[in-house]
C-alpha cells in the first residue's frame, strides 16, 4: 500500500475554523491520503468539499477524555454518520479500564460499534496513561467488541504514539486487525517506524511533511502490513 494511503490528514482541537477544514480536505485530494479527521461539526462541511475524491472521512467521538456517558457517544455516532462520517475514532473510558471495570469498557465500544452500522470504528486507547498490561486488555475488548481498529492516542494527552506501543497493540490484535499510531508522528521517518512496527493507519497533521520527506525508497512508500 502507498505511503500516502495511511495517512489520516488531521485537524482537531478547539480552535479550528472552517477554512481550515476546507484547506486540509484540497490538501489530502491532492496527496490522495485514506481520510481527514476532523471535529465532529465538521463533518458535513468536510463530506462536501471532498464530494469529487476517493478521500474518507473520518471523526472523532467521546473525544478527548473518553469520560462521556454511552448513549452520548452512541448519539455523538449516529449523528456523525447522518452528517457523512465514513470512519469514527472513539475514546475509551480509560478510568473504568483502570479501575477494571471491563464489561463497561466493552459495552461502551460495542455500542460505538452499533451505531455506526457497519462503518469502520477506530478505538483510541490513549496509552501514554496506560500499563502494558491495560494495552493488552484493553486491545482485547477491542477486538471482542468488534470494532476495526485500535488507536494509540488522541494527541491531547501526555503523550503520543512510540513504537513499543505500537508493536505491543499489534503482537495483541493480531496480523489482520487494524493498528493506528496517532500523537506526535511528524516526519517520514516517523511514519516509517510505526508502520514498520505494524501500524497500518497514521493519524497526523504533518501528512503533506511526511509525504514531502518520504525519500528515494519505493519499498518503503510500498510497504504493506
Amino acid at each position: 500500500m502507498l505511503l500516502n494511503k495511511y495517512i489520516d490528514h488531521t485537524k482537531l482541537g478547539p480552535s479550528v475554523r472552517a477554512s481550515e477544514i476546507v484547506k486540509l480536505c484540497e490538501e489530502a485530494k491532492t496527496y490522495d491520503f485514506m481520510s481527514v479527521c476532523v471535529n465532529p461539526n465538521y463533518v458535513k462541511l468536510a463530506k462536501a468539499s471532498l464530494a469529487s475524491s476517493n478521500v474518507l472521512v473520518c471523526t472523532v467521538v467521546g473525544f478527548p477524555s473518553g469520560a462521556h456517558e454511552t448513549s452520548v457517544k452512541a448519539f455523538e455516532t449516529k449523528q456523525a454518520i447522518l452528517d457523512g462520517a465514513d470512519e469514527i475514532d472513539m475514546v475509551i473510558s480509560v478510568g473504568n479500564l483502570k479501575d477494571q471495570q471491563y464489561d463497561h469498557v466493552l459495552n461502551d465500544i460495542k455500542s460505538v460499534v452499533q451505531a455506526a452500522a457497519g462503518k469502520t470504528v477506530k478505538v483510541i486507547l490513549e496509552t501514554c496513561l496506560l500499563t502494558d498490561k491495560e494495552i493488552v486488555k484493553a486491545c482485547e475488548l477491542t477486538v471482542k467488541a468488534g470494532a476495526h481498529f485500535v488507536k494509540t492516542s488522541t494527541g491531547f494527552s501526555t503523550g503520543g504514539a512510540t513504537k513499543e506501543h505500537i508493536q505491543l497493540m499489534r503482537q495483541t490484535v493480531g496480523p489482520n486487525f487494524g493498528v493506528k499510531a496517532s500523537g506526535g508522528v511528524r516526519s517520514y521517518e516517523d511514519a516509517m517506524t510505526m508502520i514498520n512496527a505494524g501500524a497500518t493507519r497514521i493519524g497526523a497533521s504533518s501528512g503533506i511533511k511526511i509525504m514531502e520527506n518520504k525519500g528515494d525508497s519505493s519499498n518503503d512508500s510500498n510497504t504493506s502490513y
